[in-house]
């Protein structure tokens, strides 16, 4: 990814801009509303508009309503996230996209969409390691950390916990075959033996022949690095019907209802997640908003859509590459510190000419590639339902 250093150069608005009337502008919501990661969307949505519900609610916002056209990627077809991007661009005139969700269609997004069309794209949840060094012309940002970090607080909390062996199994996507990787070769490092690892494809009718290949190793521990609403679905109900494990390790594709209802207490997984200060604050934005804010990537979706909606008011504008050139300006220092729930004070300090070091919802801090350095919440399935334990940096 190309890299960007934040500049104030064109961050100062005229004051006179208050005065200017607007169109209406939009923004385009590319997310996965069937698919793997059908489950978690609801909060996920709920929190991108719940920033625009926020910044329209203001009044600050220089270039008129923000509307929201939503687009379905279906998640693991790139062929319907490349269709749905480019109509966002050419039938609906966005300026910005929010999405898309899984790595696979992201790449495919960024390679055949953002570069040629030169518009900016900030995904909540696309987590592949592979998407940091694709050429992305600096189109392409993301709220969520990458999986290269996420393999190695994965291992370590494993080790911590005393697990040092287990089998794995991924998902044959980019995000399931990413994490794999950055997991297994962290975990091995550190004295953990892999006692079998295999992938599994989506939406087989059944999965006991692989749950079979993988308990053939003699471990009682299965990592499931995949989809709570697909194939890891059903290879957690392989197992449980054949008592073939009796833990598990998840990812953060699998951190759901889903898969909470679906296996027994001790299990536990990793997801992106804020400090507990941070983490307290979203919460109470978000249920004021009526939106879950326990639900996963729901804090980055909000984060994603204000970064949008910020570097357009500091722009002063709605033109695409004047939104790119400000994008690392609104998330990053130095500037007055802005916070979830802040919208319309940020967005007040931008129109005043003032600079703005976007916190949000997570601690939003992006590398020179444009991707936050997050921090991980260790969650323990507990009386049925994921519990936060600690969060890991």
């Amino acid at each position: 990814m190309k890299s960007y250093l934040k500049t104030t150069a064109g961050f100062v608005l005229s004051a006179t801009m208050a005065s200017v009337s607007h169109a209406d502008v939009t923004i385009g919501e590319l997310q996965g509303f069937t698919g793997p990661l059908e489950s978690m969307i609801g909060a996920m949505s709920g929190g991108a508009n719940l920033a625009v519900t926020e910044a329209n609610a203001s009044g600050n916002y220089l270039q008129g309503t923000i509307n929201v056209v939503q687009g379905d990627s279906v998640c693991i077809d790139p062929a319907v996230a490349i269709a749905q991007a480019e109509k966002m661009i050419n039938d609906d005139n966005v300026m910005a996209i929010m999405g898309p969700n899984c790595s696979g269609n992201t790449g495919a997004v960024i390679t055949n969409v953002l570069v040629p069309n030169g518009i900016v794209s900030i995904s909540p949840s696309a987590t592949s390691p592979a998407l940091t060094t694709l050429e992305d012309g600096g189109w392409f940002f993301r709220t969520a950390p990458s999986d290269a970090r996420q393999g190695p607080v994965l291992a370590s909390i494993a080790m911590s916990r005393g697990q040092t062996d287990m089998a794995v199994t991924h998902s044959n996507s980019d995000y399931g075959k990413g994490l794999a990787d950055a997991f297994v070769t962290a975990y091995e490092a550190m004295g953990g033996i892999v006692t079998v690892m295999a992938g599994h494809d989506d939406d087989k009718a059944d999965y006991s022949a692989d749950v079979a290949a993988l308990s053939a190793g003699g471990s009682a521990t299965l990592a499931i690095l995949g989809y709570a609403d697909t194939g890891g679905r059903g290879i957690i109900a392989a197992s449980e019907d054949t008592g073939a494990f009796s833990d598990y390790v998840f990812g953060d594709g699998m951190i759901s209802a889903v898969t909470e209802a679906a296996v027994g207490d001790g299990s536990w997984g990793t997801l992106p997640s804020p400090d507990a200060t941070l983490g307290a604050n979203w919460v109470a934005v978000a249920e004021a908003g009526g939106v879950d804010g326990s639900g996963v990537y729901s804090a980055e979706s909000y984060d994603a859509m204000a970064l949008i909606i910020l570097a357009s008011q500091a722009a002063g504008s709605s033109d695409r590459a004047a939104i790119q050139a400000q994008v690392m300006n609104v998330a990053n220092g130095p500037g007055n510190e802005c916070h979830a729930g802040k919208l319309a004070l940020c967005l007040k300090w931008i129109s005043g000419g003032l600079l703005v070091d976007y916190v949000g919802a997570t601690g939003v801090e992006l590398d020179a590639g444009g991707t936050a350095n997050g921090s991980y919440a260790e969650r323990e399935v507990i009386g049925g339902a994921f519990t936060n334990i600690k969060i890991h940096k």
